[in-house]
């Protein structure tokens, strides 16, 4: 994928003022949609976590602003999203036109994977295309082989995922295609909330095109869309510019991912991923050869569109453009024009269609974590150690003699980084999904949750320490089932620059009368009323040497409780007596350590 250009000196098409107050306009317009999305919504997954994206297009795709309350990899694979339905629709000798509504979840056609769904809607000024307004979401079931649309660890192929959505006109013309509706409420589980939710979309979908196109008729075309292009360079040109800062080589980072720990077959378990990143100027070329081969039949293979580019922009935004830093910078297209990525055709960044990919999340954020290793090593002070990766529980059941169908994002952690100590218990990296309230949970779900609290004694030592996890433990009042897409319970979050290692995660299903140690990855499974789920996270990296962490910061963290008296004895050197530091021996057990 290439989205390189050559820099060019600034020409600006408008004034900066009237520049301003477009860009304002547009992100103005997608977080209303945003907005509209999350109060129409029927799913905690959209209206409590905030799992969609919205953003608003050029004709051609390029991203002229995102909804900054939606997920990186909602929001970011939207070009995708309209350049495979434009593909999709050319195919057929079909094109888009005023009054349509277009869904699309197509994987190999820019779609994240296939639960998330988006709805398309064109913004014509007569017959004058000006754009596209865009929602995605992720929804509860479509359709695959078992209940829900996370946690299918073991589709044999992306037929088995769930119901597939290519370019699919659901009004053209301003009229409703019923039969498309009829059918999607045929093929899953629980349609009065997923059809809701995707009636929530189209509906915000189409405020935000009307947005547009008001916009455009209150300034003109030529100066809106001069404003775009202005915006996307300026964005373009403060990428060239950190790019620019970095030194000039070659970079390579290798970890790995659990894979199916419980597999005989070695080539589903214990997966490389590689990234080498070549500075040059000011462009980047990211190369992913050497990460292991796609595996064929389980889905954890990552769309090389919608969620790989995703996951190296998102890395490579917020590690030379901070926010704490830089500011608000446009969030559109010219971000990603000085960046290139390959990855070999077949590998887990790149598979073959059938292969499945609707568990490509956790190797996802594997993927930025890498990235962001393999930056490491030209500016240790702008990344954090290892993270901490997510999972996600689908669970399900019937009450009442309906179906029902809940998903549950479980946060993992941030390691430390130059300065600042790892984030504790947070969705990381890509996902930045917010959590359900245990009482929406609760009033809502025949599930109990007993404890929600952060994991004691695994933290990582740094001078800056890693971040800590959280544990979650649910009790099912009926019998149900659940199914779990994870990663992090082998391989422990990394530590950098004499920082430890973090911990990995764990996962057991306990009854009256057994405790079953479970793997990060679990296909469908039956629960019994009474039997519970204790979730424990991976915890972030340390960064730096421990035994130069502030003894004042080690004593806080065993009054809080995050640590013992023995641990910052052994990891920190640093001796607490009576909740106080004891300077002497502090100071006896560090010059120990340097004389050893």
């Amino acid at each position: 994928m290439n989205h390189v250009r050559n820099s060019k000196s600034p020409v600006t098409r408008v004034d900066q003022i009237t520049g301003a107050v477009i860009q304002g306009a547009l992100e103005n317009i997608a977080i209303e949609m945003g907005h509209k999305l999350m109060r129409m919504s029927y799913s905690s997954i959209i209206r409590e976590s905030e799992d969609f994206g919205a953003a608003l297009t050029d004709p051609t795709g390029q991203q002229l602003c995102e909804c900054k309350m939606s997920t990186p990899l909602q929001s970011g694979p939207i070009p995708g999203y309209v350049r495979g339905i434009i593909k999709q629709l050319a195919a057929r000798g079909d094109s888009v036109k005023p009054g349509d509504v277009i869904m699309h979840n197509d994987p190999y056609g820019g779609a994240s994977h296939n639960p998330d769904v988006g709805f398309c809607v064109p913004v014509f000024d007569g017959d004058d295309l000006l754009g596209f307004a865009v929602t995605t979401a992720h929804h509860l079931d479509v359709g695959a082989h078992t209940p829900g649309s996370c946690g299918i660890v073991d589709a044999a192929d992306t037929y088995a995922e769930g119901l597939q959505f290519k370019a699919i006109k659901v009004i053209e013309g301003g009229k409703t295609n019923a039969m498309v509706w009829h059918m999607v409420r045929d093929n899953i589980r629980i349609p009065t909330m997923v059809v809701g939710d995707m009636e929530a979309q189209i509906a915000a979908a189409q405020i935000g095109a009307q947005r547009f196109l008001e916009l455009v008729r209150r300034y003109g075309k030529a100066t809106v869309f001069g404003a775009c292009e202005d915006l996307m360079d300026y964005s373009e040109r403060m990428m060239r510019a950190a790019i620019r800062d970095l030194p000039d080589g070659v970079y390579s980072a290798t970890t790995h991912i659990d894979g199916f720990t419980d597999d005989a077959n070695p080539a589903r378990r214990d997966l490389p991923i590689v990234v080498t990143i070549t500075v040059k100027d000011d462009s980047l070329y990211v190369d992913l050869t050497g990460t292991a081969p796609q595996v064929s039949d389980r889905p954890i293979n990552m769309p090389f569109e919608g969620t790989v580019d995703c996951a190296i922009w998102m890395s490579i935004r917020s590690i030379l453009l901070d926010s704490a830093v830089y500011g608000s910078i446009p969030q559109n297209s010219g971000l990603t024009r000085p960046i290139e990525i390959f990855a070999p055709k077949g590998c887990l960044a790149n598979p073959i269609f059938p292969a499945p990919t609707i568990a490509r999340f956790c190797p996802g954020n594997a993927l930025a974590d890498t990235v962001m290793k393999a930056l490491g090593q030209a500016i240790p002070r702008q990344i954090s150690a290892g993270v901490g990766n997510l999972r996600v529980i689908a669970f399900s059941g019937d009450a009442q003699g309906e179906p029902w169908v809940h998903m549950e994002i479980l946060e993992g952690s941030y390691g430390g980084r130059y300065g600042m100590d790892g984030m504790d218990a947070v969705d990381t990296l890509f996902a930045n999904t917010r959590n359900n309230p245990i009482e929406d949970i609760e009033s809502h779900l025949p599930l109990r949750v007993d404890r929600y609290e952060l994991r004691e004694n695994v933290v990582a030592p740094g001078e800056w320490r890693g971040g800590i996890s959280s544990v979650r433990e649910f009790t099912f009042l009926s019998d149900a089932g659940f199914s779990i897409e994870g990663d992090g319970q082998k391989y422990s979050p990394w530590g950098f620059d004499g920082g430890t290692d973090g911990r990995p995660g764990k996962l057991d299903q306990v009854s009256k009368t057994a405790v079953t140690a479970m793997p990060s990855k679990v296909a469908f499974r039956q629960a019994r009323a009474g039997e519970r789920l204790e979730c424990a996270g991976p915890s972030g990296g340390g960064y730096g040497d421990p035994f130069k962490r502030a003894t004042a910061a080690v004593l806080d963290d065993v009054l809080d409780e995050l640590f013992s008296e023995d641990i910052a004895r052994e990891s920190y050197g640093v001796a607490i007596r009576g909740g106080q530091v004891d300077e002497a021996m502090t100071k006896k057990l560090r010059e120990g350590r340097k004389a050893g």
